[in-house]
């Protein structure tokens, strides 16, 4: 062979050679890549090494989850898996009460609308929607301090006119009271801030888990020792309240009456089921939100007696996973009682969500002054809101073993949610249909409602348990 056919070959086997290494080299980083965005388990998860073990990579923290995802039925985890890992994605949790809608986080820092925009145009999806957030229904007002036992103070429950109102404008919770005063059996859970459970007002009518229920186990966040209820913020037993808002709605529906301590609930006795999904300041996220309601369900079928979820929050944004998740609370057999809104819009035309989802359980709740007038800051429609409530100026429990005045259709929620709950005791047996029915047939007719919304009326408690 010459010199000019020698080099020739001895370049190209170079060039093999080169070939070969770098493919070598690219099957290792692909083998590295696949360990990198692997699935980690629930059980991985939840233990924390006591020894540090040296790994070819960084390991990555689970996030907040930024989209709900609900896969088409018939899509297994398997390929759930993935499809979330080829997307560089995670399962955060998997909402058992709805089969297929998955939370998920990204992990490459994408805006949540373009992960939801990419999880949408797969066939496998049904569904998928960023995780928003969602905030309390209340008008800022100033606080009161107690001194005294307050009953008096409580026009909503008793209105004799004093403080430029109109006597008779309540809900005659009196009347009812002759009837029943409510049962420790009925359990109404407040999906909210939190609750202040060590309230003197509020601490005999909080649920506790009773013995035979066993404690709370989602398959993906863990076992959680649910003792006095949930923190869907922290994944955590503890639902104390932080802000306020909670604790005071809590004290609507279920102060202790007759204890000669501060105010009385609309129920004398229940058991207030705490949900906390808020902060501090009063946000929360739809994912936070389904995730309470999917315990709630849960704690339905282990057996406890929870008739009714009281929501008062909310967003103009809709969300399917959310509408999905109270839907499968009425198939529990649960009311959901929910704040029509503070915009002072007609929510036929702009809906607010979760009060204006189209499903069974959900009762809309608009706001009153204490003279039977519309506030002036509450939602209406006469299509999408069914029934109004005193929301205005309402005195209630509030953090520090305190009490506050607040208004907002945050605070008429309650009121409904109280009612509900006095019904349930009066009639233990009854479904959530015949449940939101006699709710809805327990009005007042007002002038000031007519054409604002569905009932044209003031829930009225009495008429609600049949008092003559």
């Amino acid at each position: 062979m010459n010199r000019n056919n020698f080099l020739p070959h001895v370049a190209l086997a170079l060039v093999l050679i080169l070939i070969a290494a770098f493919a070598g080299q690219l099957r290792r980083w692909q083998t590295q890549w696949k360990e990198r965005v692997r699935i980690i388990p629930a059980e991985e998860k939840r233990q924390t090494p006591t020894n540090s073990i040296e790994t070819p990579y960084e390991a990555r923290n689970i996030g907040a989850p930024e989209v709900l995802v609900k896969f088409k039925a018939g899509v297994t985890d398997e390929a759930i898996e993935r499809i979330t890992v080829g997307l560089n994605d995670q399962v955060e949790d998997r909402i058992e009460s709805v089969p297929g809608l998955e939370a998920i986080d990204d992990f490459d820092d994408e805006s949540a609308d373009l992960v939801a925009a990419q999880y949408r145009s797969l066939p496998e999806v049904e569904y998928a929607e960023p995780v928003f957030e969602l905030s309390i229904e209340e008008v800022g007002t100033s606080p009161v301090t107690p001194r005294d036992p307050r009953f008096v103070e409580q026009w909503a429950l008793f209105n004799d006119g004093t403080r430029g109102g109109t006597k008779g404008a309540d809900i005659s919770a009196p009347d009812a009271w002759s009837v029943t005063t409510g049962s420790d059996k009925v359990v109404v859970a407040v999906l909210d801030s939190g609750v202040d459970y060590t309230h003197s007002d509020l601490a005999s009518n909080m649920w506790i888990r009773p013995s035979n229920i066993p404690m709370y186990e989602d398959k993906d966040l863990g076992e959680i020792q649910d003792l006095h209820g949930y923190n869907a913020l922290e994944n955590s037993a503890d639902p104390m309240d932080d802000n306020g808002h909670g604790t005071h709605c809590a004290g609507i529906i279920g102060a202790e009456g007759g204890n000669d301590i501060g105010i009385a609930g609309v129920n004398w006795k229940v058991q207030i089921m705490p949900l906390k999904f808020m902060n501090a300041g009063g946000y929360g996220t739809t994912k936070d939100a389904i995730e309470a309601i999917n315990y709630v369900i849960d704690r339905k079928k282990a057996g406890v007696n929870v008739r009714v979820i009281s929501a008062s929050w909310g967003s103009t944004m809709k969300s399917r996973g959310l509408e999905d998740v109270i839907r499968k609370a009425y198939d529990a057999g649960i009311l959901f009682v929910a704040a029509s809104g503070n915009a002072t819009t007609n929510n036929d035309r702009t809906p607010h969500y979760p009060s204006s989802y189209n499903v069974p359980n959900v009762i809309s709740v608009a706001a009153l002054d204490r003279n039977d007038q519309l506030a002036t800051f509450s939602n209406y429609g006469p299509k999408s809101v069914a029934i109004a409530a005193p929301g205005v100026d309402i005195l209630s429990t509030w953090l520090g073993d305190e009490y506050e005045e607040k208004s907002g259709t945050s605070m008429a929620t309650p009121v409904v949610s109280g009612v509900a709950a006095l019904i349930a005791a009066e009639s233990p047996k009854i479904t959530v249909d015949d449940l939101r029915e006699r709710i809805l047939a327990s009005v007042d007719l007002l002038p000031s409602l007519k054409g604002k919304i569905v009932t044209g009326g003031r829930i009225n408690a009495a008429k609600a348990v049949g008092a003559k």
